[in-house]
């Protein structure tokens, strides 16, 4: 595998940990809705909402690509072999 696929999936990687983190914080934000209808709602509390699950979001991206990154924190040097 060449340098740069080398790179492309290591970035992929840190990409989709990226997403999926901030897909989890975006549900757990919503989650408010049922913990404390009277403050996070889909009508008033809309701004409230949106906000936690915003900021719930971006914590989640950190988290997991943090986690990722402690698991992969380079990427991996293309191996070459001698015919």
């Amino acid at each position: 595998m060449s340098g740069w696929s080398t790179f492309a999936v290591w970035w992929r990687g840190l990409t989709a940990a990226g997403i999926a983190g901030g897909a989890n914080g975006v549900i757990t934000g919503f989650a408010a809705v049922g913990i404390d209808p009277q403050h996070f709602n889909l009508q008033a509390g809309l701004h409230a909402t949106l906000a936690i699950a915003a900021v719930s979001a971006l914590m989640s991206a950190i988290i997991g690509v943090a986690a990722y990154l402690k698991q992969s924190p380079l990427p991996q040097e293309a191996v070459t072999r001698d015919s």
